[in-house]
């Protein structure tokens, strides 16, 4: 067994008695191929989906999946163990092809990972001001919810027939958590979880595990494909709404990143003097202030996809074909100290209710309800 990974691949994954069956639906994202890097080198099998891709779009990522490829050629064993297949997840007959090619090829499908997702950029009112926005909103669930959902139903009839199996779920804390300029991705994502958490009840009397993993926003958003919208100015400007869009973020971020190229126009350094001025004028010119909607992938190098996506791949091949993996994972301290904060305005919303519902309780045992006059009664 190979020994030349970032990190030792024969100690992170649960005890089993032969190897397993891992299908991916974005083999050519950073975490798909990162977690099909560690699955071949633990000896175990992995059937990959690759994307729908627009050419030009998606040339970075393409490099890194064929750089991927050349890397599985160098080791003994490693193709043998591993297909790839085109999988459009919002196509229920793609989906459905694939767990069958997945079960001729290598006899089952053991462990299903759902890594495909999209982020869409832009406030409620962006997303509604056009046709082609609205599209953009559907394709969001389509890819995001829907899409999870066609190749979860494609692989549990094989998996109940097997009475085993484990579905898990990459999502984040942006699924119970809002984010201002996110709204539809957030949205998608409380949507899954939502359909997740009853499903996992469902398919629990026939051995199917089901685990979501929450990670942070980084991962979601900075190693898949995003796209934002035209922004309405001035409305949303920081100038004048304080709302932290996430806008705003990646302009102040995508910029500064090694091999950044696309842009409206260079971002604008703040002077001692005028800094929130320098600032507001550097989200208003940034990357995905452009008029038109933009798509792009973060230009990060693989160097550093590799070192952001390592925590939540070790998540994943330490729980995946656990024999009693948790429902939920939240992965790295920023998402559980993320979550501790959203249950503590919750507990204290609750008490708010509490103080408020006082108002209405007024009846006892000894002061009943007056009785309600029907319409046969006097005047």
């Amino acid at each position: 067994m190979e020994n030349n990974l970032p990190f030792d691949a024969r100690v992170q994954f649960p005890s089993h008695n032969e190897p397993r069956v891992w299908l991916i639906t974005a083999g050519d994202s950073p975490i798909g191929l990162s977690v099909a890097r560690q699955v071949l080198a633990h000896g175990d099998y992995a059937f990959l989906g690759l994307a729908h891709t627009a050419l030009e779009r998606d040339e970075r990522r393409r490099d890194e999946f064929d750089a991927f490829l050349d890397e599985v050629g160098q080791h003994d064993g490693w193709a043998q163990r591993m297909k790839t297949v085109p999988l459009d997840i919002r196509m229920m007959g793609e989906c459905q092809a694939v767990v069958a090619d997945a079960v001729i090829t290598f006899g089952r499908v053991d462990i299903l990972l759902c890594c495909t997702s999209q982020a869409l950029i832009g406030t409620v009112e962006e997303l509604s001001a056009s046709t082609q926005t609205m599209n953009l909103v559907r394709d969001q669930f389509e890819v995001n919810y829907f899409g999870p959902l066609n190749i979860i139903k494609a692989a549990l009839p094989h998996m109940r027939k097997e009475r085993a199996g484990h579905v898990m779920i990459i999502s984040g804390i942006t699924a119970h958590i809002g984010t201002p300029g996110l709204g539809m991705y957030c949205a998608a994502g409380w949507a899954l979880e939502g359909f997740c958490d009853s499903l996992a009840y469902e398919i629990a009397p026939f051995n199917i595990k089901l685990t979501i993993f929450q990670c942070s926003i980084e991962i979601g958003i900075l190693t898949n494909l995003v796209t934002s919208v035209p922004p309405i100015f001035p409305a949303y400007s920081p100038a004048s709404n304080q709302a932290p869009l996430f806008r705003g973020i990646l302009n102040h971020l995508v910029p500064q990143l090694p091999g950044a190229s696309v842009s409206s126009e260079s971002p604008v350094t703040p002077s001692p003097t005028n800094d929130e001025n320098a600032r507001v004028s550097s989200i208003e010119n940034g990357p995905f202030s452009a008029p038109e909607v933009v798509s792009m992938h973060p230009p990060l190098s693989s160097a550093h996809l590799e070192v952001l996506v390592s925590e939540t791949v070790y998540a994943i091949t330490s729980i995946g074909g656990h024999e009693n993996p948790p429902s939920r994972h939240i992965v790295g301290q920023e998402g559980v100290a993320s979550v501790k904060e959203k249950l503590k305005t919750v507990s204290e919303e609750l008490e708010d209710f509490i103080q408020a519902s006082f108002a209405v309780d007024v009846t006892t045992d000894s002061d009943p309800m007056p009785a309600i006059s029907g319409s046969n009664d006097g005047p």
